[in-house]
């Protein structure tokens, strides 16, 4: 199996895992917590099929990559990334980060500069901040993250089991997730550190993006779906696409968290559109629709 040696601030080595499929434009998709680079099969069986390279990596703490018992903050976890780009030599490359993911590349940028990127696509992220705070009071409270923190460590299954419902929004009328899918998704997030799902989930719920995303500096695509009660759009979708210089934001009507799976169709087409089709969002226009003259130029609701 492959995978890439990361030596983040005098630590230990740590092996992360990687998997690097198809010929054509060069895409690393970056897994949201707490799943693994898995996630993505549903991206990658089609868009390798449609000119991209596609690269997933399980982060440190998840699915095949070492389980360390330090180096959850986003600081290492963009080293991680960057280990990775330069062991592939990767260069004009797009970087897809869905909800946690979105930091690494946010901080990706602020630490190193952005450099062998060439694209952004933000997917459900958690970026710019999670947190409810005096200057973020439309983040969400702490108590909020307090429980999430007391589930898991009182019964780590049964809280996963009921973060997935809200996850695939289960309750939504318009969406049919299988039994057999949810119980694929609980396995997944089993397949974890209990100290790297702990840990991360406190990483992405305190780091303030705000300083860091104003450095992205390439064509950025933002995606989230306004029925999102893990990573609300209000605190991270619309907050992103005000503060990235000519951003596109589309907004999926009626979609959940992991609109990956739920929109997948639709998703793979925006993404083969922006990656591939797209010389950049500065036009006001994606995918063919006018922007809707929302704050952000490129807004697009669909």
């Amino acid at each position: 199996m492959p995978f890439v040696k990361s030596v983040q601030n005098n630590m230990d080595p740590v092996s992360i895992y990687y998997e690097d499929c198809g010929k054509g434009k060069p895409v690393v998709f970056i897994h949201g917590w707490p799943l693994s680079g898995a996630m993505w099969e549903y991206q990658v069986t089609q868009l390798t099929q449609q000119g991209m390279r596609c690269i997933t990596y399980d982060r440190r703490g998840f699915g095949k990559s070492d389980w360390p018992f330090d180096g959850y903050d986003y600081n290492t976890l963009a080293g991680d990334l960057k280990s990775l780009l330069d062991k592939l030599d990767l260069t004009d490359v797009a970087l897809v980060g869905f909800s946690m993911g979105g930091g690494e590349i946010a901080k990706y940028f602020s630490l190193y500069g952005g450099a062998r990127v060439s694209k952004v696509v933000l997917i459900s992220a958690v970026v710019p901040f999670m947190l409810k705070t005096a200057d973020n009071p439309n983040g969400v409270p702490q108590e909020e993250f307090d429980k999430m923190a007391k589930g898991m460590m009182e019964d780590r299954p049964a809280f996963m089991k009921n973060f997935n419902k809200d996850f695939f929004g289960v309750s939504l009328s318009n969406h049919a997730v299988s039994d057999a899918f949810l119980a694929n998704s609980l396995t997944k997030t089993m397949e974890a550190s209990p100290v790297a799902t702990l840990q991360c989930a406190q990483s992405f719920s305190a780091t303030d993006f705000r300083k860091d995303i104003v450095k992205i500096n390439v064509p950025t695509l933002i995606i989230h779906g306004d029925s999102d009660k893990t990573v609300p759009i209000k605190v991270a979708g619309e907050e992103s696409a005000r503060l990235i210089n000519g951003a596109s934001f589309i907004v999926y009507e009626g979609e959940p968290h992991g609109l990956f799976y739920t929109a997948k169709e639709r998703l793979n087409k925006d993404l083969h559109d922006f990656i591939l089709n797209s010389s950049g969002p500065t036009d006001g226009k994606f995918n063919g629709k006018e922007n809707a003259g929302k704050s952000n130029e490129n807004y697009v609701n669909a």
